[in-house]
């Protein structure tokens, strides 16, 4: 399905040059002189890397047939971290780049969507907040009551 450039929205899903990007910021601009056009940040599904592009008003992009699906996280073999679909119970491995950062978040049982392109499995997108235990914390420092002061923490996962 096209889309135009008046329907770009934050989140929106769109392959470019044969690769599935998630628009992550777009602004339309209307300079004084000459025609409107729109700035986006575009972040490759499969890569991770971020992309600026500008597009002419009235472009159409192709939307990334991408489906979302509820799995689980299991255990980590190795280099690999296996996720369970919550209906069916097939299990799918990803290597840890794949992952990327979002493995030190990743607890047993976790609830994740995993984005599948193609009828593959490419990324995947932890929930806005999760519970985890603090296991260490740096001590305060005395006195510094007048701003919100901020300390490193680790959590249970590392």
């Amino acid at each position: 399905m096209a889309i135009d450039t008046s329907q770009f929205r934050n989140g929106l899903k769109v392959e470019i040059d044969g690769e599935p990007y998630n628009m992550i910021f777009f602004q339309h601009v209307k300079p004084g002189k000459g025609g409107a056009f729109v700035r986006t940040k575009l972040k490759n599904l499969r890569t991770g890397r971020v992309l600026d592009r500008t597009f002419r008003s009235g472009v159409s992009l192709q939307e990334a047939g991408g489906e979302e699906r509820k799995m689980q996280y299991v255990y980590q073999d190795g280099d690999q971290l296996v996720f369970m679909d919550t209906e069916s119970y097939e299990q799918i491995p990803f290597s840890a780049e794949q992952v990327g950062d979002a493995r030190t978040y990743l607890q047993e049982n976790l609830d994740v969507d995993v984005i599948f392109w193609r009828g593959k499995p490419i990324n995947i997108e932890l929930p806005a907040f999760i519970q985890a235990v603090v296991t260490q914390t740096d001590p305060g420092i005395k006195g510094d009551t007048a701003s919100g002061s901020t300390k490193p923490a680790t959590i249970e996962t590392g």
